[in-house]
Parts: structure tokens; sequence; C-alpha cells
């Protein structure tokens, strides 16, 4: 019995679709990439190719660009808020992960604490100043001051939420960081942390021991 020429083109058509768009597994929930003060979308432009190596469609990898890259923590929340909407969105999903590296992690644990509806299963903070840094007092922008050590940004956001609440969490630190010092400062109270040795702070986004870290922590069953 021969197929009809429009039934076959479908059949095949089909067959190309199942193979270059698979269903993403339950593993791959959206991954949202923030940057850190100063840096764009384009910092975290290596991340983004080693996930999308690692299985995730195209559709469920976003990275955020702000509008001020060295403004406040209280106004890049308000932009990733919009980013996670659009992502999950996009994915169709409920759920959606963060990696933020440096400052990014403040505003995403601002947002987190927030927004109690936050929608973030578990969060990567890459070499982040939780409690601050000295370096800070070389930054500029609406930034600069939330980063001071004992800033009252920073007051606020570790007597309120020391962790973040409801969100599977671990911090990522390399021991030479020069940009955030002290360094303890990468590290956040009752979540695990991981040091390594020895890339650059801008480096952990693309160092391997670091992603395999990051991909071992996001594809872990619940």
């Amino acid at each position: 019995m021969s197929v009809p020429k429009a039934g076959f083109v479908a059949l095949v058509m089909g067959f190309a679709l199942s193979v270059v768009a698979p269903i993403p597994t339950a593993a791959q929930v959206p991954v949202l990439l923030v940057p850190g003060w100063f840096d764009t979308e384009r910092d975290m432009a290596a991340l983004k190719i080693r996930l999308l190596g690692a299985g995730w469609p195209s559709d469920r990898v976003a990275s955020v660009t702000f509008e001020d890259p060295t403004g406040s923590n209280t106004d890049h929340a308000l932009e990733i808020l919009d980013a996670l909407d659009d992502l999950r969105a996009r994915a169709g999903a409920d759920e959606v992960d963060i990696i933020a590296h440096s400052m990014g992690g403040l505003a995403t644990r601002w947002y987190i604490m927030k927004y109690p509806e936050h929608g973030v299963r578990r969060a990567v903070f890459l070499g982040s100043p939780h409690r601050g840094t000295l370096v800070a007092h070389l930054a500029w922008g609406g930034g600069r001051g939330e980063m001071m050590p004992g800033s009252p940004f920073l007051d606020s956001l570790n007597t309120a939420q020391p962790a973040p609440a409801g969100v599977e969490a671990i911090t990522i630190r390399t021991i030479v960081d020069t940009r955030i010092v002290p360094g303890e400062s990468a590290t956040l109270p009752g979540v695990p942390n991981h040091e390594l040795c020895c890339p650059t702070h801008a480096g952990l986004l693309r160092d391997e021991e670091a992603f395999d870290l990051i991909l071992a922590f996001l594809e872990a069953k619940e």
C-alpha cells in the first residue's frame, strides 16, 4: 500500500522534529543567567554554550542584561522578575533555576526575598559578595554602596533572609578571588559551599570544574 506524497512528507517532518527537538527531561529546568556588576549577557556566554552542549534546549536558557549594569540591586531584582516571567512563558515551565555571578547574586537574593512566589527552584551563586567586598570602594553606580561591607542593603538582606527561602542553593568561590574581599563573603550560612583552585573571579564563568559542580547540582534528583 503506497503512502500519499503529502502524508509521507508529514511523516518525515514529524520524525525530523522528534530528533532535533527532543522533549526536555525533568532535569533540564529552564535556567536564567544573571551577570555581575558592570557585566552583560555576553559575559555569561560561556556558561550558556556549556548548558546548550549539555542538552538544554535554546528556549530554556536565557541571560539578563540589566539596563544599568552598575545600578542598584533592587532595580535589578525587578528586571530579574520580568526575565523569569518571559523564560517561564517561553519554556512553558512553572519553575526556573538561576546561575548568578558576583553582584548578580545579591539581586537574585533580593528578588527571592521580595517575591515569595518567586518560582525559583535552585540557585547557584558564583563569587557573590553576600557580606560585601572591600573592592566595592573602587566601583561606581548604585551597586557600589550596596556592596560595601555593613551597608544598609546588605544588613537588610542578611538579617531578613540570610539564605534564600524556599530555594535549594550552593555557593562556588575561588580561593584566589581578588574581587571578593574577604573571600569568606562569597559563602552563605547553611548553604553548601565549594572552593576551587584557582580560576579568577571572572574565570569562574568559564572554569570546567565549576561547570561540573553546576551541572551536578542542577541535574540532581529532588
